[in-house]
């Protein structure tokens, strides 16, 4: 039977909740692609000490909005603000 104007909508009609749609998935791959090519985690943390404002904006677009990280029941412990506070090169034992 042909769906009519009005009529309810099946409950298995449409996409699943939560899932990706194709051009999502494409350009999520080619940024992956992308960032393998550039150096992947080597470039992460140059663009982290040369460009700290863009590189905590791309974190902060990844980040849950609203992270539960602990807490008590009904008073969680929330994520509100991530700030860049400089970074001292004769600290990181790393380099």
């Amino acid at each position: 039977m042909k769906f009519q104007k009005g009529d309810p909508r099946p409950s298995n009609s449409g996409r699943k909740k939560g899932s990706t749609n194709k051009a999502t998935a494409e350009i999520k791959d080619m940024i992956r692609n992308a960032l393998d090519l550039a150096g992947g985690e080597e470039c992460l943390l140059s663009q982290a000490k040369e460009n700290p404002t863009a590189f905590l904006s791309l974190i902060g677009k990844i980040i849950p909005k609203d992270l539960n990280v602990g807490g008590q029941e009904g008073n969680p412990v929330r994520i509100s603000k991530i700030e860049s506070v400089g970074f001292d090169e004769s600290t990181n034992s790393d380099t």
